[in-house]
C-alpha cells in the first residue's frame, strides 16, 4: 500500500515559508519521498500502517493551507504512467517487500 500526501501550503510570510520547512521536514523524516513539488508519497507495509502514517501527518498540520491524504495499493501504484520531457530520467525503483521468514 502506498500513502500520498499532497498540499497547498502558503509562503507569502517568513512565519508561513517557516510552516512549510517544517511540514515538509516532517515528511522526508517520516520516510515519505518527493515525488514532485508538494507531492510525497511513502510504502506502507499495510493499510493500518498507511493509517498510522495518515495520523502523524494530521497530528503534523500546519495551521494554514490544504493538506490531502490517498491511499492505493501496490497493484495501483505499478500502473501508474510516468511521462519525461526532453530530459529523460529513470523512474525510480519500489521499494523491495519485507519478507518475514
Amino acid at each position: 500500500m502506498w500513502i500520498f500526501v499532497l498540499f497547498d501550503l502558503p509562503v507569502d510570510t517568513p512565519e508561513a515559508r517557516h510552516c512549510y520547512t517544517d511540514f515538509r521536514r516532517f515528511l522526508l523524516d517520516d520516510g515519505f519521498l518527493m515525488l514532485q513539488y508538494s507531492v510525497y508519497a511513502r510504502h506502507a507495509a499495510s493499510e493500518e500502517n498507511a493509517l498510522v502514517h495518515a495520523g502523524r501527518v494530521r497530528a503534523n498540520l500546519p495551521p494554514d493551507g490544504e493538506v490531502r491524504i490517498l491511499t492505493i495499493t501496490e497493484r495501483q501504484f505499478e500502473r501508474m504512467q510516468v511521462f519525461h520531457g526532453e530530459i529523460r530520467a529513470a523512474t525510480e525503483a519500489p521499494p523491495e517487500q519485507i519478507s518475514f521468514f
